[in-house]
């Protein structure tokens, strides 16, 4: 009798140690929502994001992506490029071609989301088609940082600071960037790793992190013995405004490419949140998370899945009618930006390609953040 409870008490502390290791493997539960009908909870290792709905879009328009921050007026706001439906509605080229940075608010991280106009106009010519900003408040001061390109040549993309003391969009050049904003060109120093770049510089992501101020931007890069591969570095500067200073190697690995990488700081450390361009760690719909603990180097063998495709979240009976104007029906999650409160992620905000309401365009989703 003896053995046997000594057998049942062992049984049962290995199904309690069962049941704790359970929190870093992958959970689902759905509830109801009255915007999108339906709504996911997915836990990936200790981070969990709650789908919640749609939050910027604007009717005729496509709105691609949308960086949110909190005023000082206590409202969210998000800056977010947008371009007519259409503009090429064929191939989604008006994303270089036509595009401009609208801003959105709303009482709630939630939404709904009011536009309320036009942040930073496409000038055509040399200031081309604004795009892919993010937004951050680094020392009491905004931060709006974003792509243009010359004549819609994709070669020539290049990175622009607009700083401001507050959101009414009178924003002005950084002090150590060029006439027009310009604080990040390809460079021509054949010794930095993006030289070889043959699209330029782009989606950058700005943070401060012990006492530097750092830029990250991607560029796609010569992979040897042939290709290219698409790549993060960064540029590094001892005042938020510039000048900003190349670091020579790049900062992730070229065996796992990413696209749309977005900074942020917790706990010391340094992360990268991106899209899963080649599907290294499961499908090309979804994200990456990378850790650094120096801000320099994010090791592939410490990166993460993040979080999954649309189609993951509100399943395939809410996408049946859908438009896909990008990518395909399963809705490809991209260009990741957070919200943050007391330093820690709360909101993430994504851009799908794919629209289930007529009349608009690609539009941005938000999910809401817990950890475990």
């Amino acid at each position: 009798m003896k053995n046997k409870m000594k057998s049942q008490k062992i049984l049962l502390l290995i199904l309690i140690l069962g049941c704790l290791s359970c929190n870093n493997i992958a959970k689902k539960t759905k509830t109801e929502d009255a915007n999108d009908k339906q709504v996911t909870k997915i836990t990936t290792g200790k981070m969990k994001f709650e789908y919640i709905g749609r939050a910027a879009e604007n009717e005729g328009m496509h709105v691609w992506g949308s960086s949110p921050i909190k005023g000082k007026d206590g409202k969210i706001h998000l800056y977010a490029a947008q371009w007519s439906t259409k503009t090429q509605p064929e191939n989604f080229s008006g994303w270089f071609k036509d595009c401009e940075i609208g801003h959105y608010v709303s009482d709630n991280p939630e939404g709904p989301f009011k536009y309320i106009g036009v942040a930073v106009q496409d000038k055509d010519s040399l200031f081309n088609s604004p795009h892919n900003p993010t937004i951050s408040n680094i020392d009491g001061q905004y931060q709006l940082c974003f792509i243009v390109n010359e004549n819609n040549d994709l070669k020539t993309q290049r990175i622009v600071m607009y700083v401001a003391n507050d959101l009414s969009d009178n924003w002005r050049p950084a002090k150590g960037a060029e006439a027009d904003g310009t604080i990040l060109r390809q460079t021509k120093d054949s010794t930095v790793w993006n030289y070889t770049a043959r699209l330029g510089v782009s989606n950058p992501s700005l943070i401060k992190y012990k006492g530097k101020y750092l830029l990250y931007h991607k560029s796609v890069v010569r992979k040897e013995p042939k290709g290219y591969v698409y790549s993060y570095g960064v540029v590094i500067a001892d005042a938020v405004e510039g000048p900003y200073v190349h670091k020579p190697t790049r900062v992730t690995e070229e065996k796992m490419p990413l696209e749309d990488a977005y900074a942020f700081t917790m706990k010391d450390s340094v992360y990268l949140m991106s899209r899963d361009f080649r599907g290294s760690l499961g499908n090309r719909g979804g994200g990456l998370l990378w850790k650094s603990g120096n801000g320099f180097s994010f090791p592939a063998d410490k990166t993460e899945r993040s979080y999954e495709d649309l189609l993951h979240y509100v399943g395939e009976e809410h996408l049946k009618d859908a438009v896909s104007y990008r990518g395909k029906k399963d809705g490809h999650l991209e260009r990741a930006q957070l919200l943050f409160k007391d330093g820690i992620p709360s909101y993430l905000y994504l851009a799908t390609g794919v629209q289930v309401k007529p009349g608009y365009g690609s539009s941005s989703h938000v999910f809401k953040i817990s950890f475990e």
